[in-house]
């Protein structure tokens, strides 16, 4: 059973379990499973103790305690030619993910019942999308049938993965993350084990 070290915060892109005896981190999107001696993206477990995981963090120990308050780690940076995200199960059940927008950065939640990536035109424009142009369509929200863009994604980085050319519906209704729907979805195969969902390009 997965319990919960840390949750991510703004400043956080780490989510941390354990999973017998090994750590589980989240770092920008991607799992990192360490094993107690093992060094991954800069962080090495170093032993448990109870419930306390003590770790090192550039050169740092720290001690991280499950069910204590958010600790921040720095986020790895992406690696290129990284073919996997791996994804833990948020409140609710969403599968939340760290990504970019062209080269900004988003939270990018998986909706498999979306046909596209989409978000709002707020998000749209403080991601330097392109609407100038752009077709529109008409788009069913829970306010009813509104008119919405399409545009092309020229970079979508979702974990570590990059993306380019992805399609995408921008709409005017607010959303509170990116939806990454199946224009995205598709370019991956995903498995689902309980609260793990794992995407790997295709």
């Amino acid at each position: 059973m997965l319990a919960t070290v840390l949750a991510a915060t703004a400043s956080a892109q780490t989510l941390a379990g354990r999973m017998g005896d090994k750590a589980l981190l989240v770092i920008a999107g991607r799992t990192l499973v360490v094993a107690p001696g093992q060094t991954q993206a800069g962080v090495t477990l170093l032993r448990w103790d109870g419930e306390t995981a003590l770790i090192e963090h550039e050169g740092r120990p720290q001690a991280l305690r499950l069910g204590a308050a958010p600790a921040a780690l720095a986020a790895a940076a992406p690696q290129s030619g990284a073919r996997e995200v791996v994804l833990t199960a948020g409140p609710g059940g969403h599968f939340i993910a760290e990504g970019a927008i062209n080269g900004r950065s988003v939270r990018l939640m998986v909706d498999t019942g979306a046909t596209l990536v989409a978000l709002p035109q707020a998000e749209a424009e403080r991601l330097g999308v392109e609407l100038r142009g752009a077709r529109t369509t008409m788009s069913q929200t829970a306010a009813g049938t509104v008119p919405a863009a399409l545009v092309t994604l020229a970079r979508l980085r979702v974990g570590a993965v990059e993306l380019a050319n992805v399609s995408a519906l921008v709409t005017p209704a607010p959303l509170p993350y990116v939806l990454l729907g199946n224009s995205a979805l598709e370019r991956f195969r995903m498995q689902r084990d309980n609260d793990v969902l794992r995407l790997e390009l295709r």
